[in-house]
């Protein structure tokens, strides 16, 4: 599920294509931002999908072998173990899995995709945790489970052509395949042989995330003006424009939401947008944020700018 921090990374991304151009206006960019974030949910389920479509290619592959013309013995009595896979099965015809995966146009279907999964599925031959599971004697459904946890860690998760795959259909999938990949492993690890089981949903609690996006957005579009001199006066002994842009955008972000959202302690405000420079800025814009912040705090406060409700908040 999303969680703040990446929450704002959308937010920050939005914002960022939107100071360089601001041809579309506010709503253009806020109906991108919340496309970008349901498409997450895609990301999550075409890596669901993948293991089925590795099954798919597994049960070919024995099916072609039996086609030989002098089939040896192992093609007429192969290894079943990774076409039995039971999580595999339970996973794979899962109806709200397919339910979403229609309803969203999500699948592997087409030669390229094929071709991908292919290379994928000949990689996971050769590996350590398939030659380890298809010639143990171990049986079970939590066999199963640990061996399709194990294969998406070491072989999808890591495997660079899906990463390929991923960055043509979003230029932000490569920031969001991390979030994307935590919740297939939290899903696997939930789902048990009697179910129930259920697919994750993105959001916590949508409307309140929702909001909190649209806000978060809207607000530091209409305070760009107020926010960039609070900026330019506690930086100056330096030019705006030598400040780097997304160092710029994630302290508006931040002054923003430290007036907007009365529910969101200031340190938790100032610690997310630290952090969040950490990835997306220069290798010292932490320290410098972290500066400009400190002071921006301590002036909004006195100005009674900074309202927070519930005890603790303002620390």
């Amino acid at each position: 599920m999303l969680n703040r921090r990446h929450l704002r990374v959308k937010v920050l991304q939005s914002l960022y294509a939107y100071f360089q151009s601001k041809d579309g206006g506010t709503a253009v960019s806020e109906k991108e931002l919340l496309t970008a974030v349901d498409r997450i949910f895609d990301l999550y389920l075409y890596l669901l999908l993948t293991f089925d479509e590795l099954k798919a290619l597994g049960t070919r592959r024995i099916e072609d072998a039996k086609k030989k013309m002098r089939p040896r013995e192992e093609d007429l009595n192969p290894n079943t173990k990774f076409i039995d896979n039971q999580f595999i099965s339970i996973l794979g015809n899962h109806p709200e899995l397919r339910a979403c995966s229609e309803d969203r146009k999500v699948n592997w279907v087409g030669d390229e995709d094929q071709e991908m999964l292919r290379k994928m599925y000949l990689g996971l031959l050769e590996s350590e945790t398939y030659f380890e599971f298809m010639n143990n004697e171990s049986k079970g459904f939590e066999e199963d489970r640990a061996f399709a946890i194990a294969v998406f860690k070491s072989e999808i998760a890591n495997f660079p052509l899906l990463y390929d795959f991923f960055e043509e259909k979003s230029i932000h999938w490569m920031d969001d395949i991390d979030l994307a990949c935590s919740m297939v492993v939290k899903t696997l690890k939930n789902f048990n042989e009697e179910g129930p089981n259920q697919i994750l949903p993105l959001y916590k609690d949508k409307e309140d995330e929702v909001d909190f996006i649209r806000q978060l957005l809207r607000k530091t579009i209409s305070m760009d003006a107020e926010n960039e001199k609070l900026i330019d006066d506690l930086t100056s002994n330096w030019e705006l424009d030598r400040i780097a842009k997304m160092d710029v955008i994630l302290m508006k972000m931040a002054i923003t939401e430290l007036q907007v959202f009365n529910n969101i302690p200031t340190k938790v405000t100032l610690n997310e947008y630290i952090e969040i420079s950490k990835f997306y800025s220069t290798p010292k814009s932490n320290g410098f944020i972290n500066g400009v912040l400190d002071k921006a705090i301590g002036r909004l406060d006195k100005e009674g700018l900074i309202k927070k409700v519930g005890r603790g908040l303002k620390e």
